[in-house]
């Protein structure tokens, strides 16, 4: 393997135009602006549905918070985007409803809907039945309404264990046990089709700590690779300016670290700042990376703290995430060191690849600055000017 990268590495270099490398390094770069820009609004992608099971006396009610039109237009976790789906204009017209309409819409889906569902209790079939629809106004249509389908169906007191599964159309989803209080009890990340493990009904978690530790460094790599685009770009904003491994690891642990502590502290109720907030200053620490880029040619010893500030910034971000799956208090402590292991492993997973591709073989060259590095940031910049824009003028 090693032999054949190194003889790979002469003929790949003579594959570039050196007369023309400037012209095709600014249309690569733009190619891959174009390429995130398209793929950039987040309104317009389907969340994962959570499932938040609550456990009663004689029943259990489950709370499924879903994007209700997706589903009844027929889009799936396999668009992207929703404006790129064959559906997408009765999507718009469904997102345009008032609650009122949407209602009555579901009602004619409501038996489609719960053939997609299989429950079960002590491994028997259960059927649950629909006890009320809650469905918020459409408001801005740039944001994707999140409606709560509540179901409950009867259990005994000797009940044991319940299992959940849903079809492939609802895709990933969460499902969360949670307590009299209203606290999570134990998260579940459920793959698409699948079915869940046994969920004890007194609350008591049926996985060791080794399946709960790398559930949750799965979410973790997933939020980076491939669903975080704008912690791609940044940590992409990191590798450009060095590409040496060292100051790598110093700044991307740097950025762990820091986004460790702000996601602590949110998660705690410590700290709390909007998403309006946080978002586009998120995007604005894109575009000064890429822009600081094109600045300098060497690391300045701030970069380093800098980029701490930043990942103090990008923790608040990740804390949206965690928000909605929960992180059950008896697992808090190996839930959030599983979770930022996971998003460091997905951070270094992104540095590998842009290494493999042109650090390994041009970091060395004399025109790797002008090739790669300088329309590389001014691409990550305005891909982060754009996101500033959207996330503060169109939102």
């Amino acid at each position: 393997m090693i032999f054949k990268i190194f003889f790979l590495k002469p003929l790949l270099k003579k594959m570039i135009d050196f007369r023309n490398k400037h012209i095709v390094g600014y249309f690569l770069f733009f190619s891959v602006f174009l390429f995130f820009l398209n793929s950039s609004a987040e309104a317009h992608r389907i969340s994962p549905a959570i499932t938040s099971l609550f456990s009663q006396p004689d029943s259990l009610r489950a709370e499924i918070s879903i994007n209700l039109e997706a589903l009844i237009a027929g889009i799936g976790p396999e668009h992207e985007d929703t404006d790129d789906a064959p559906a997408s204009e009765e999507y718009n017209r469904l997102r345009a409803m008032p609650a009122s309409e949407l209602e009555q819409v579901f009602q004619g889906f409501a038996s489609e809907f719960m053939k997609q569902l299989e429950i079960r209790l002590d491994e028997q079939p259960l059927e649950a039945k629909l006890k009320e629809l809650i469905i918020p106004e459409s408001g801005d249509l740039e944001l994707a309404r999140s409606s709560r389908v509540i179901l409950e169906f009867p259990v005994s007191t000797n009940s044991q264990n319940l299992d959940w599964k849903m079809s492939e159309i609802f895709g990933d989803h969460v499902l969360r046990l949670m307590d009299s209080k209203g606290e999570v009890v134990n998260t579940w990340w459920v793959k698409s089709g699948e079915r869940s493990p046994p969920i004890s009904l007194e609350g008591l978690p049926q996985r060791d700590f080794m399946s709960r530790f790398l559930e949750y460094v799965e979410i973790g790599f997933t939020h980076i690779l491939p669903k975080g685009l704008d912690h791609i770009l940044f940590v992409l904003g990191l590798f450009l300016l060095s590409a040496h491994w060292k100051p790598l690891l110093v700044q991307v642990t740097s950025f762990t670290v820091a986004h460790t502590v702000t996601l602590a502290l949110s998660i705690y109720g410590i700290a709390s700042v909007p998403s309006e907030i946080v978002e586009p200053l998120i995007a604005l620490s894109i575009v000064y990376v890429g822009f600081e880029n094109m600045m300098t040619k060497d690391l300045k010893r701030w970069r380093p703290i800098l980029v701490f500030v930043f990942g103090l910034l990008h923790g608040l971000g990740f804390a949206g995430v965690l928000g909605e799956i929960g992180i059950p208090d008896a697992f808090f402590l190996e839930s959030l060191i599983a979770f930022n292991l996971g998003v460091e492993l997905g951070q270094l997973a992104v540095i590998g690849i842009a290494y493999l591709m042109v650090g390994l073989f041009f970091s060395k060259s004399s025109w790797y600055r002008k090739t790669v590095v300088i329309p590389g940031s001014l691409t990550i910049s305005l891909i982060g000017a754009w996101w500033v824009y959207e996330r503060v003028l169109l939102n």
